[in-house]
């Protein structure tokens, strides 16, 4: 990869430059460019004129251009976790869970099943007979995204590729922390457009910090696609407020994860240290509150503390070797972060079982895998977002202690349920605040790309992924169409008097029930008689 390159290019030696450096290593990779505000309007132009071409085609021209994509990613997996985990410091092995296997996924989602989503549909038309009712999804024009750290690829072709398949252009805005993939990336996609004869500038991946983000959503594009934290959250959607341009939050979470009495143990743990350590914790679903029941809380700590200590931390060796379990962590701030949450979870009577520290043994951006046991919500550390590799442990006595705790949280993005029991698995699943709850499984909802993801609460709004995450890129138009020539138009026009008696009468008719039906209808042919009187009056007789 040569240092000096961009989305667009060389750069040149006239604009302002973002230092890309590697988080695990601390390497300086390079720089790209910050675009200014007039530089995201000329991409965003650029986007607009392509996209009528693209929003013309069909879905097997759209299908080609997505196979030819799967396939490039196909052939050329490693690279791509490669480039992710040198710009996000995790391993080859959460690059390729995290990063090719979704993205693959609902590429694969996508050409099976997005035609279907996007076909016109009839609806009923109730009383009014007469009109044929339907709702289309034409393309909404161009899509900004702006895509979180946590996953330089995925990140990017998570809302780029459904806002592509539905007819849109897409300009993406990548990270400041994870920058230096954006040209790889870009390359990926104008090679694959080209060959399938469609103009480049469908899709454009531009760099940039915050100035760059604010640009994007101000630039008059017709929806913005945000991942990221909830403060971000707060200040893109006062951003498009000026323009009032529409916005999906897709949001931190303080995600819970119930282990019951009778779960399965082994699976349990196993999901448990899956979630929490896998990408460092750095994942949005991963599960940041784990509240056990007493009768397997001791069990369960003991599990969990040996595996711990087992995992091997370091930077990424960039082949498939699975040297390390854990990588670093993205963002250099997070670790005083995490670590004033630790320390205070301390202070108040956590018992610090595993690590703990910041790891002396790398100078790059690493926390040690820590487990924390005894935890309470008076602890920042359950009520604050941390984003990295600590398992919080919390003891609870009943179902319902359980359900209260989990529900006690700012955030609402998804929730898992271990037990043996399937009534009280979907019991709990239902009484959880949030947008997805997995039954004896962690993280599972995000891979099934027929089912609608998002947030609540303040893990973000609007749907990812299913048909509604496809039609979420689209105008939902509804189309009225008459199925034989008629005069109601006439019959309640403002000039025609008498509509008042026909309208209360035929209301009490269709809508009422026994007396009320009853005196509707003698309304409605008292109104109709006196209107019919009224447009043929009868013949004066001569005196």
């Amino acid at each position: 990869m040569q240092t000096e390159t961009s989305p667009s290019g060389p750069l040149r030696s006239d604009v302002a430059t973002l230092e890309c450096r590697n988080p695990a290593t601390l390497e300086r990779m390079g720089d790209v460019p910050v675009f200014s505000r007039a530089e995201v309007r000329q991409r965003v132009e650029r986007a607009r004129r392509a996209q009528p071409l693209w929003g013309k085609a069909t879905f097997a021209q759209r299908r080609r251009v997505l196979r030819r994509l799967l396939d490039h990613i196909v052939d050329h997996q490693a690279e791509i976790c490669r480039l992710s985990a040198r710009d996000s410091g995790k391993t080859m092995q959460d690059a390729a869970m995290g990063e090719v296997f979704p993205v693959c996924e609902k590429i694969r989602y996508l050409l099976e099943h997005g035609e279907r989503d996007l076909t016109p549909e009839r609806r009923p038309s109730g009383l009014f007979a007469h009109e044929a009712v339907r709702v289309e999804y034409p393309p909404l024009g161009v899509i900004g995204v702006l895509s979180s750290w946590s996953s330089p690829f995925h990140g990017v072709l998570c809302p780029v590729l459904p806002a592509l398949f539905s007819g849109n252009a897409a300009v993406c805005k990548v990270s400041d922390r994870t920058s230096w993939s954006a040209a790889d990336f870009q390359a990926i996609f104008d090679e694959v457009l080209a060959k399938e004869g469609f103009p480049t500038d469908l899709v454009q991946i531009i760099t940039g910090a915050g100035e760059t983000s604010q640009a994007l959503v101000t630039s008059g594009v017709d929806k913005i696609f945000f991942a990221g934290s909830s403060g971000d959250g707060r200040q893109v959607l006062g951003a498009a407020a000026q323009t009032l341009t529409p916005v999906v939050l897709e949001l931190g979470g303080k995600d819970a994860l119930i282990i019951c009495d009778d779960a399965d143990l082994d699976q349990a743990v196993a999901c448990a240290m899956r979630g929490v350590f896998t990408a460092c914790g750095q994942s949005g679903g991963a599960p940041e509150r784990i509240y056990v029941m007493d009768a397997i809380y001791e069990r369960f700590i003991s599990r969990v503390v040996d595996q711990a200590r087992q995992l091997r931390q370091g930077p990424p060796s960039y082949d498939d070797e699975g040297r390390y379990d854990c990588g670093a962590l993205t963002v250099s701030h997070a670790l005083e972060s995490i670590q004033r949450q630790v320390d205070d979870a301390v202070q108040k009577g956590a018992r610090l079982l595993v690590g703990g520290n910041r790891n002396p043994v790398w100078k790059g951006q690493f926390y040690e895998p820590t487990v924390l046991a005894d935890c309470d919500h008076s602890m920042r550390i359950t009520r604050e977002e941390t984003r990295g590799p600590v398992m919080t442990i919390i003891r609870v006595g009943t179902e319902d202690e359980a359900v209260r705790l989990a529900n006690d949280s700012d955030h609402g993005r998804a929730a898992s349920v271990f037990t043996r029991d399937r009534r009280r698995a979907e019991r709990m699943a239902r009484a959880i605040a949030a947008s997805m709850a997995v039954i004896n499984d962690h993280g599972l909802a995000y891979m099934l790309q027929s089912a609608p993801t998002g947030g609540l609460r303040l893990s973000g709004f609007g749907k990812i992924n299913g048909r509604e995450g496809l039609r979420a890129c689209t105008v939902e138009k509804t189309i009225v169409t008459d199925r034989f020539p008629h005069r109601l138009a006439s019959t309640l026009s403002p000039n025609t008097r008498g509509s008042y008696g026909l309208i209360e009468g035929a209301v009490g008719l269709i809508y009422g029930r026994g007396s009320s039906r009853l005196r509707g209808l003698g309304r409605l042919l008292v109104a109709a008689k006196a209107r019919w009187q009224a447009q043929h009056p009868a013949p004066r007789v001569a005196s």
